[in-house]
């Protein structure tokens, strides 16, 4: 014999009337009921099973999620928005301060040259200031 969660899990046709079946049984099981309270259990088990199965209850549950997750889904899009413009903010800069780094390095063959240049304009400024003195 099926369980009763088991009698509404099939086809549509297949499930009214296991439905149907189970409750022969149940009221087979019990002689002294009448007919009449066999008709009223047909139809409360027939209404349980569409009610159930109904897909409008389905979507209706489907558009509850929804309204109640929605506005928690939208804050945590405009979230990640956020952190993604902060990102690319902060890669940017990351990127700038890297390239000015490799640009100061890559300039250290000016800066020699500079600072040679430097020493002989200090060594003829020396020696000009040695041979004005020596004139006076």
């Amino acid at each position: 014999m099926e369980e009763p969660e088991m009698q509404l899990k099939g086809k549509k046709g297949n499930a009214r009337s296991r439905a149907g079946r189970r409750v022969q049984e149940l009221a087979d099981r019990q002689p002294d009921r009448e007919g009449k309270d066999k008709d009223v259990t047909d139809k409360f088990t027939e209404s349980v099973y569409v009610l159930a199965n109904e897909p409008s209850v389905a979507l209706y549950r489907l558009q509850e999620h929804v309204r109640r997750s929605l506005p928690e889904l939208a804050q945590h899009k405009a979230d990640m928005q956020r952190w993604e413009e902060q990102s690319q903010g902060a890669i940017y800069t990351v990127e700038y301060a890297c390239s000015a780094v490799k640009n100061l390095v890559d300039s250290s063959v000016y800066f020699r040259s500079v600072e040679g240049l430097l020493k002989q304009a200090i060594s003829i400024r020396d020696h000009m200031n040695a041979a004005t003195q020596s004139h006076r």
